[in-house]
């Protein structure tokens, strides 16, 4: 190891802590430390020498090198302070203080010493500040002035020195060679800010052509003046087509208010983030286009190239596209919660209900039954409760059947058995065993059966628990005086069966939601008609297991036509229905409940 790396390293310790992270402070430190500590030493250790070769020395002498000792003082004020600009106005006052003492003992303004008065200023330009540069030549000045003006009233002592053309000389000479050692000072620093600067240009350079993130420089009105590599990949378009308004015809025409306002606010000194959507081309191709979402942070510029009137903003962006997606699968996923709490909310309000009425009727005719007194009524009434008692049960069986039948069409685990059998004799079956329920109530029931509607291979049962269900809810909600016309038809390779009625219909607001899971429509707790609202629900399911569609045109106080589509050879549908849509409000309302028991248990 040489004996520079130990001197290196003890002058860097000398460094303030305060200013070792600042490479080009720390240098200027360094550089202001190092020669007036080694210097002063090396003088001071010299002096032995200059004193056997010269003898006993004068008094000046002796506070020459007296005043060797105040760099070495002063290099320690800045190792403990920091305070680079002190330090220097310090050095140039001993400086200057040094000069004038010795130009008074040898001649005044013309002594051989003057000259270094010129070096004060220079030496005070390396500390790069102009109060410093300002107080130093002050300093240099008034030591010139006292100089002339001594000299001129002769209050001087006589020179101690003869040879006044020698050590003007020596004092020109040295004096030029100490302000050469400034210059290479000063040149050392400027290249080792350069190569400072350069470097960390070169770190920022490489940090903004390899981040994701796109950099972005504004001006006046929002103008890009700069846009870091990354925005070629964002915004699909080249670095000077994204320059001045470029970027800003891209944004989408809605978000641009929103856009514009936040560089306006950070303009005004407030860090604003805002999102907004930016055309890019899709793929390769430039006519096809795609909006992607943009994240956009925004901050005053610290340091504006063109000074404070500029107020130019920084930028950084981001595409957040997959994050918006995210949120917008969280707001579906919310709605999809919010529709199932409202399915268990309307399931455990009808089911209260159907459930309530028959149970009540069949607790309370069985008590009468039992009860003493009520037996000597005649047969007739005890007939009459008996069949009450009957009717409800049969209604709590069908309300549960339902209720399994949704369950297992949600779940997937309802089956059904195409045969062939001649849908025709389904259907007027259908109406013979509704006929009489159709008359009490004063309706017409119209059968127009088309002639050459072929067998079609389909489960019988479920298709006649479909004609059951839509003739049921034609004459539920149909006035008395009313008629109800069931058409089938042959269309290509379907058959088309719709039942039409003229009664009370279905407003626009409730025809999105028919057919599904306990939804009435004007259903409330003092509804007109009862029912569980699944009967659609079950024709719905049930069409499509077979592959088939329902449509349902309605105009309310005109009456309703639901029309179903069912395939001739329904296998093929059943094997397509296997993979069933995603669950529906029935089953969603279903795992509710199982959730809310689970919590209660």
């Amino acid at each position: 190891m040489s004996l520079a790396e130990p001197l290196r390293v003890y002058i860097d310790s000398l460094v303030h802590p305060s200013v070792q992270q600042d490479p080009l402070t720390a240098t200027r430190h360094r550089a202001f430390i190092a020669p007036r500590l080694l210097g002063s030493l090396i003088a001071l250790a010299a002096f032995p020498v200059y004193l056997a070769m010269r003898g006993v020395p004068s008094a000046l002498e002796i506070s020459v090198f007296a005043w060797l000792v105040i760099p070495i003082l002063i290099a320690y004020y800045l190792s403990r302070t920091g305070r680079y600009e002190g330090a220097h106005i310090l050095s140039s006052f001993s400086l200057t203080g040094l000069v004038f003492v010795v130009a008074c003992k040898t001649g005044g303004i013309s002594s051989f010493a003057a000259i270094w008065l010129v070096v004060v200023p220079l030496e005070a330009a390396l500390s790069a500040s102009r109060k410093v540069v300002a107080i130093a030549s002050t300093f240099a000045l008034a030591a010139a002035g006292i100089l002339l003006v001594a000299q001129t009233l002769d209050v001087l002592p006589p020179s101690a020195i003869g040879d006044q053309a020698g050590l003007a000389a020596l004092g020109i000479i040295s004096a030029s060679l100490y302000a050469t050692g400034l210059a290479l000072g000063a040149e050392a620093l400027a290249r080792t800010s350069f190569w400072l600067l350069y470097a960390e240009e070169d770190r920022y350079r490489l940090l903004a052509r390899n981040m994701t993130d796109v950099i972005t420089r504004h001006g006046r009105n929002g103008a890009v003046l700069f846009v870091s590599p990354a925005g070629e990949t964002l915004f699909g378009a080249r670095i000077k087509d994204l320059m001045g308004h470029g970027l800003f015809d891209r944004v989408h025409v809605s978000d641009r208010p929103a856009y514009l306002s936040a560089l306006a606010d950070a303009a005004q000194g407030e860090q604003q983030s805002v999102e907004f959507r930016v055309k890019r081309p899709q793929g390769k191709s430039e006519s096809a286009i795609e909006f992607v979402w943009v994240e956009m942070r925004c901050r005053l510029l610290d340091r504006t190239p063109g000074g404070p009137g500029a107020r130019e903003v920084v930028a950084v962006m981001r595409d957040v596209s997959d994050r918006k997606s995210q949120e917008q699968a969280l707001e579906v996923a919310r709605a999809e919660s919010e529709r199932a709490n409202a399915a268990k909310t309307r399931f455990l309000a009808t089911m209260s209900h159907e459930l309530r009425t028959p149970l009540n009727a069949i607790i309370g005719f069985s008590e009468m039954l039992v009860n003493e007194e009520q037996m000597r009524l005649d047969a007739a009434r005890r007939q009459e409760y008996a069949r009450l008692i009957n009717d409800s049960g049969n209604h709590l069986l069908a309300v549960v059947n339902g209720i399994l039948d949704m369950s297992k069409m949600e779940t997937g685990d309802f089956e059904i058995t195409p045969e062939p059998f001649a849908p025709s004799r389904v259907i007027s079956n259908c109406c013979d065993i509704l006929a009489l329920r159709a008359r009490e109530a004063g309706l017409d029931l119209v059968l127009r059966n088309a002639e050459n509607l072929p067998d079609i291979v389909a489960d019988k049962r479920a298709f006649k628990q479909i004609m059951l269900n839509l003739l049921s809810n034609a004459i539920k909600f149909t006035d008395r005086g009313g008629r109800v016309i069931i058409a089938s038809r042959l269309d290509g390779d379907r058959m088309v069966v719709s039942v039409e009625d003229n009664g009370v219909g279905i407003s626009d607001a409730d025809l999105p939601r028919i057919g599904n899971p306990f939804f009435q429509a004007r259903s409330a707790y003092d509804r007109r008609h009862d029912g569980t609202g699944l009967g659609l629900s079950i024709v719905k399911g049930l069409v499509a297991l077979h592959g088939g569609d329902m449509q349902v045109k309605s105009e309310l106080g005109r009456g309703t036509t639901i029309s179903i589509g069912l395939p001739l050879d329904c296998e093929n549908g059943a094997a397509r229905a296997t993979n069933s849509a995603p669950p529906t409000s029935f089953e969603l309302a279903r795992r509710q409940t199982e959730i809310q028991v689970r919590k209660s248990a």
